[in-house]
């Protein structure tokens, strides 16, 4: 087993924790290009956290533009075995109100504008995605949740679409027929790149309104979001916190083997990659790229 390092990816909103200490901001270098913003290192009862604002403290890049990619590069070069992503979105169920915090168990992406993958030409990988959402570290976000009095919804597939508009009243109703429980911008291609890195992935979606669907919400209000958006904050803040303090220092193999998704993932041979993508690729896929070589 390893050692656990947590990695909070925070959504709109959550663009700092306050109230922390040994606390230190600092700019962590990829290949893939700068990261949405320094990331923020601390240590709470024996427990090293790494958190990475996704669209900037200030929130200053829209979905389309967040650098994906070099943010799991760089999570995966500061040792991250597991990343809680915590994220905005819009409900597709009546019974996903404001406010509620729902643990998601699914995927259905429809981006279209965004470097979805670390391999490419030179170096093809193909992981498998069927199983996107790592079970124990919902368990344990459920547990710190019940802990710190913050009910957490368990279960639910999480459309992403491109952005920054939302939806149509047509897409709203498709999304629902398909069986989709919430709509956000930005856990594709996300959730992929860190199955390709080989870290453990599990999102808490926040709720902020309902899709334009609902009977009663004619339209996504800004200003409705933002206000919800800061009340969930506070609960943010204690989940995290809690988390941080009951996580199992230990890192055991990961039951739906996201720590070794690589394993049987690299289709090109060794004699046919590229060399410049290789040197590339030394964080995500360095443990399976030296015994290939």
């Amino acid at each position: 087993m390893t050692g656990r390092v947590i990695g909070i990816i925070g959504g709109s909103g959550l663009y700092r924790i306050d109230g922390l200490a040994d606390v230190e901001w600092r700019r962590v270098q990829s290949p893939f290009g700068q990261t949405s913003d320094e990331f923020c290192f601390w240590t709470l009862g024996g427990q090293p956290v790494v958190f990475l604002p996704r669209h900037g403290r200030g929130h200053v890049l829209p979905p389309s533009a967040i650098p994906f990619r070099a943010n799991i590069d760089a999570l995966k070069r500061c040792g991250v075995t597991d990343i809680l992503s915590l994220s905005a979105v819009g409900s597709l169920r009546k019974e996903l109100a404001p406010g509620d915090f729902v643990l998601i168990d699914q995927f259905v992406d429809r981006t279209f504008a965004r470097d979805k993958s670390f391999f490419g030409p030179g170096c093809v990988a193909h992981v498998s995605m069927a199983r996107p959402v790592c079970g124990r570290i919902g368990d344990a976000v459920a547990e710190a949740g019940a802990t710190a009095g913050i009910a957490l919804k368990r279960g639910g597939a999480y459309i992403v679409m491109e952005g920054p508009q939302f939806s149509t009243l047509a897409e709203s109703e498709l999304y629902r027929a398909w069986g989709c429980h919430v709509i956000g911008m930005t856990n594709m291609p996300e959730a992929k790149l860190a199955r390709e890195a080989e870290i453990c992935y599990a999102t808490v979606a926040m709720v902020t309104d309902y899709d334009c669907w609902h009977d009663e919400h004619a339209h996504v209000d800004v200003a409705a979001v933002i206000k919800v958006l800061h009340e969930n904050v506070d609960k943010a803040h204690g989940l995290i916190e809690r988390l941080a303090r009951d996580f199992p220092r230990e890192h055991p193999p990961c039951p739906i083997g996201s720590d070794r998704a690589l394993d049987v993932a690299i289709i090109t041979p060794p004699e046919a990659r590229d060399p410049a993508l290789l040197r590339k690729l030394d964080a995500v896929a360095g443990r399976v790229l030296g015994k290939q070589a």
